[in-house]
């Protein structure tokens, strides 16, 4: 019995007690370290390796984001015959608004089936004086069209589109063309002989409005128009793509039909009726072209002269 006692005294005596000052790190030591982690969440394991690859490949598969350009206004067409003639002619519009108790005439009810037809234009009522804060006054004859802001394209949409289709690029750029009926020509003329676009810059300059899209004919839907703030940089930028600059000048050093460049990608710069290329830019041209003209005219309106211009250049395409 002693001997028992001895041992259990030894065994008593041989427990280690409470370090003083540690903190409690024996009770630390007793907590848990929570769930362990997932596989592909713990770096070094396999699965944490594929799991990251695997990403990384999606990644590159993820298509870029379209680079897309800035929105014009929206624009109110007023008056009875040009809102008729807009709905004709295809401008794309959102809402039309009819005068309460309006004189129910022909244009009227022309107006009023062309907007029907379309399905996607709103026909809202409204009084006269609601008409007329719309439109500042103006005298609308109670019908007021809304067209919706126009999404410009950016410079490099012409570009890649051009390149989608194996086709060497061809883009008309308009420097200090002011009348939208011009530039909705020129967006015609593109169509017609298989441009990519249009570039116009920001300031100082035509855009797509109602009557550009009235004077495109349609084509306007088919034919993007890009929209910069700087036309030199822009056309410098196609010149490091490997694209040549054409401008076209009454002094220019070729004729339009001995300039071989047209027969490859290119940007045709179209300037002002009235003073032509402005200096930076006709200093930015690879070329400077002119058209001759047996009849002795001076200049030819800015939407011709590009007609005949990309006409060459498809000439030569064909060819």
């Amino acid at each position: 019995m002693a001997g028992n006692s001895q041992r259990r005294n030894r065994r008593t005596s041989n427990k280690k007690g409470a370090t003083v000052g540690s903190g409690g790190q024996r009770r630390k030591g007793l907590e848990g370290k929570g769930p362990t982690p997932k596989a592909e969440d713990r770096k070094g394991h396999k699965a944490y390796r594929v799991s990251n690859a695997m990403a990384r490949n999606a990644a590159k598969r993820r298509p870029a984001p379209r680079r897309g350009g800035p929105k014009g206004t929206s624009e109110m067409v007023v008056g009875r015959n040009p809102v008729f003639e807009a709905l004709r002619d295809g401008v794309p519009a959102t809402t039309l608004y009819v005068q309460q108790f309006i004189d129910n005439d022909e244009r009227v009810r022309e107006a009023l089936q062309l907007a029907g037809a379309r399905g996607n234009i709103n026909l809202m009522e409204a009084p006269r004086p609601e008409l007329d804060r719309m439109t500042n006054g103006l005298n609308h004859q109670g019908l007021v069209l809304q067209v919706p802001p126009y999404e410009y394209a950016h410079p490099e949409d012409l570009t890649d589109a051009a390149y989608d289709e194996h086709e060497d690029p061809l883009i008309v750029a308009l420097d200090g063309v002011t009348d939208p009926r011009n530039l909705g020509a020129i967006v015609r003329s593109v169509s017609a002989f298989g441009g990519h676009g249009v570039v116009i810059p920001e300031r100082r300059a035509a855009g797509m409005t109602a009557g550009a899209w009235k004077t495109s004919a349609g084509t306007a839907a088919r034919t993007p128009v890009a929209r910069v703030t700087n036309l030199t940089r822009a056309l410098q930028e196609y010149k490091k793509a490997g694209i040549a600059v054409v401008g076209l000048a009454a002094e220019g050093t070729h004729e339009v039909q001995d300039l071989e460049a047209l027969a490859g990608p290119v940007v045709i710069v179209v300037g002002s009726e009235g003073k032509g290329l402005s200096r930076l830019v006709g200093e930015t041209c690879d070329f400077l072209v002119r058209i001759p003209m047996p009849g002795g005219a001076e200049s030819l309106n800015a939407g011709v002269a590009a007609g005949v211009v990309l006409y060459e250049a498809a000439r030569r395409r064909m060819g």
